[in-house]
């Protein structure tokens, strides 16, 4: 029984594009050169992080962080604007298809913990009255997201969206490790009424 959903924040509810071009624009590169380093760095394994790095040798991320404060550039909060256009509706249909609706919003500088590591993944397990196993972690990451979170007991899904999901949707990670694999979050209900009813293994495809 799914009781709880919890989503990821960057490239599942919301669309880091403007983050990435405010980027591009402190490092001296155009977004267009930011998106394929950052491409080819994630298809060789690394992060954000990395291509930062080889676009600006020595990078920081702490000091280019507070580099930008300072200059008066910090890096931008989301906004309503970054949302993608599936995520309210799916979060108002997620609110009406399970019982009990609990809130918590996840930081890993606060918790001191963070993903990829499963001790994030238990942490935010032991945040929510409910059993590993009863709660849903939703991301765009099948190493991120996908692999520590069922390492922590949880039930996964994967949703193909952002630049990690896209350049290993076919691998063999992303095609056995989550218990759903889905094009957009309004899948989501559909596919835990099912669970929950018993009318499936759980596992299922968009």
């Amino acid at each position: 029984m799914i009781r709880a959903v919890v989503l990821d924040v960057g490239e599942c509810l919301v669309d880091e594009g403007r983050r990435y071009a405010a980027w591009a624009d402190w490092l001296g590169v155009s977004p267009h050169t930011f998106s394929a380093v950052l491409g080819a760095v994630l298809a060789a394994g690394g992060g954000f992080d990395e291509a930062c790095a080889v676009i600006r040798p020595g990078f920081d991320a702490a000091a280019e962080r507070a580099a930008r404060a300072e200059a008066g550039v910090p890096e931008e909060t989301y906004t309503e604007a970054d949302l993608y256009p599936d995520a309210r509706p799916a979060l108002s249909a997620l609110r009406g298809l399970l019982a009990e609706e609990t809130e918590l919003v996840a930081a890993s500088g606060e918790w001191g913990v963070a993903k990829p590591d499963p001790a994030f993944f238990r942490r935010l397990a032991g945040a929510l009255p409910f059993a590993p196993g009863e709660i849903l972690h939703v991301g765009d990451s099948w190493a991120y997201d996908v692999g520590p979170a069922a390492e922590a007991g949880l039930r996964t899904a994967l949703v193909r969206r952002g630049p990690w999901a896209v350049l290993d949707w076919e691998s063999e990670e992303a095609r056995t490790l989550p218990g759903f694999r889905i094009g957009g979050l309004l899948e989501l209900s559909g596919l835990i009424l099912n669970a929950n009813a018993g009318a499936g293994t759980g596992d299922g495809e968009a």
